[in-house]
């Protein structure tokens, strides 16, 4: 264990983009086993999708996104850290998810890049501000993350929380609308194949 905070210590940037994308990817694969029907395959082109979108854009961004937070807003004192929570909900959160959106789109090959933007942004976003009772919010995981967690680990601890919040966002641009609603049709008879977004059925 010691050994692993060693490495960590001294190499934040790789540890924590190396876990929170193969998080992400891990989720995508969880939705699609969730959704298949039986004779169906997993698209593993899909998973890797998720994979170089989370880790080309998302791991990055909130690696240097949290560090720059603590510049910005240092300190472990409520004020300090509500400020924090704030500012990751109105900014971050927000591009976090146009970005997985038109990222996917985009290494989909799709013509119109902001489709699911435009369409599920907002059910979305209210799902990852906590106005959903099924679930968790990222603003009372933040909370702890910047009360509780050493700079160097906050995107591995997002990655770690955000896993159940993965498996949603994987789902919503593959089948559903955003909503937390729309993961509870899972089980309906009527599912699509992966790879194929509400959308364009």
């Amino acid at each position: 264990m010691q050994r692993l905070a060693r490495l960590v210590r001294r190499s934040p940037w790789l540890c924590n983009v190396g876990l929170y994308g193969s998080l992400f990817a891990a989720g995508d694969a969880v939705q699609q086993r969730l959704r298949l029907r039986p004779g169906q395959r997993a698209d593993w082109a899909q998973t890797r999708r998720v994979a170089l979108v989370a880790l080309t854009f998302h791991a990055n961004f909130n690696y240097l996104w949290l560090r720059g937070l603590e510049r910005l807003l240092p300190g472990r004192a409520p004020a300090a850290v509500l400020a924090k929570v704030g500012c990751d909900q109105l900014v971050g959160a927000p591009v976090a998810i146009l970005a997985f959106y038109s990222g996917m789109r985009l290494l989909q090959g799709k013509e119109d890049i902001f489709t699911d933007c435009r369409q599920k942004f907002w059910n979305t976003y209210k799902v990852s501000a906590g106005l959903s009772p099924f679930l968790p919010s990222f603003p009372s995981k933040q909370l702890s993350n910047f009360s509780f967690v050493p700079v160097y680990l906050r995107t591995a601890f997002t990655g770690f929380c955000g896993f159940l919040w993965a498996i949603f966002l994987c789902f919503s641009q593959q089948s559903g609308d955003g909503t937390a609603t729309s993961v509870f049709k899972l089980f309906h008879a009527e599912k699509v194949a992966p790879g194929e977004t509400s959308s364009e059925k």
